[in-house]
């Protein structure tokens, strides 16, 4: 699977472009501020029906205009699929695969599976549990639609209980019987939820810790640890052992929702002593391994986007990435990178067909490197 071309009308930065890709490695260079990334959110949006930088598709429009579309020819398991993103202002977005519009845009989730390694993947260390936590079932959720209902359906139970606990620091009242249902839902729901993230992270460890060494030379151990309190106690005991403390804090504190991801460097968390080029190294490794899960269940490598990935990496580390991802065990790959000499060099070093565009002034001009 690959995308062949892309087409943006007043999306971002770009009033009018049309490009097309090789169906390997496609590099992006230019200084900041330029549209190098906006190509990269373009993708991404065909992918998953919205941006990776924002939540609000009217900041997608372009300046002074009132709509945006983009449009994505892809092969598909040997057939050619036209992919259409179209929004107004205040209106719906729309979404279409070969003209013919979606009902519900969660119904094109998974056609086009792709991964994302960006500098905002920080949050996955320095942020909190939900960070990690959203990581993990935006992963499984996407080709498993029992897990995203089960998952909905926890939290909003959830939500359910928590009300009822602030009703009775408001009223000092609680109907039990109520409490007891709510408490049943959760402790099924959650069972499941917890089984997958469970699994999912134990398909993930070792190719994971593969990566990383790779990319570190070996020099370096990392590990992915797993909490829940379900490792202790199925969901409905501690519910019922935590019914009192949860009245007085008035929320639910037992749960799948309290699961963590701690991510570990040398034996230690890595958002307290890692640095940002262990960070990095962290980040790309862990991507690589979502990469290879999703390629495992859907059969097709994924589209892979790296949005500035080599920044407060030292040149070993770049040149093992590369190497990486220019092996044949990955497909399309879309690179942005603000140093067009460095990325030259490594370009020089790969094998097979890639293209080269230097953006500037909202065009792309394709670099043709002397051989």
């Amino acid at each position: 699977m690959y995308l062949e071309n892309l087409s943006l009308v007043n999306f971002k930065n770009y009033s009018d472009l049309e490009v097309q890709f090789s169906s390997k490695i496609n590099c992006f260079t230019g200084n900041n501020g330029v549209g190098k990334t906006n190509i990269l959110d373009a993708i991404y949006y065909l992918s998953f029906c919205k941006s990776f930088l924002t939540s609000n598709d009217s900041l997608t429009v372009k300046h002074a205009q009132d709509l945006f579309v983009i449009q994505g020819n892809y092969q598909i398991n040997g057939s050619t699929d036209l992919i259409y993103c179209g929004y107004e202002l205040n209106k719906r977005k729309r979404f279409k695969r070969n003209k013919k519009e979606y009902e519900k845009l969660a119904d094109h989730i998974g056609l086009i599976p792709l991964v994302l390694i960006s500098p905002y993947d920080s949050n996955l260390i320095i942020g909190g549990s939900e960070e990690r936590r959203r990581f993990v079932d935006g992963i499984i959720s996407q080709f498993d639609r029992e897990y995203l209902f089960e998952l909905q359906r926890y939290n909003r139970v959830l939500m359910q209980r928590n009300f009822l606990l602030k009703q009775y620091g408001s009223f000092g009242y609680i109907d039990e019987e109520v409490l007891e249902l709510y408490d049943e839902e959760l402790s099924e729901t959650g069972q499941h939820i917890f089984e997958k993230r469970k699994f999912f992270l134990s398909e993930i460890r070792s190719v994971f810790q593969k990566y990383f060494s790779h990319i570190t030379s070996g020099t370096e151990e990392v590990a992915l640890n797993y909490y829940s309190p379900l490792q202790e106690k199925d969901l409905k005991a501690l519910l019922k052992e935590s019914r009192e403390k949860d009245k007085q804090v008035r929320y639910t504190t037992e749960g799948v929702h309290k699961d963590e991801l701690e991510l570990i460097l040398d034996g230690y968390p890595i958002r307290k002593l890692g640095s940002q080029g262990q960070q990095k190294s962290y980040l790309v490794a862990l991507k690589l391994a979502q990469f290879e899960y999703i390629y495992k269940l859907c059969g097709f490598k994924p589209i892979l986007l790296l949005d500035d990935v080599f920044d407060k990496l030292d040149s070993q580390r770049v040149e093992q990435i590369i190497k990486l991802v220019a092996h044949n065990s990955f497909g399309q790959i879309f690179i942005t990178d603000t140093n067009p000499a460095r990325i030259g060099n490594v370009l020089k070093q790969i094998e097979g067909e890639y293209f080269h565009f230097h953006v500037e002034n909202s065009q792309l001009q394709r670099i043709y490197e002397e051989v």
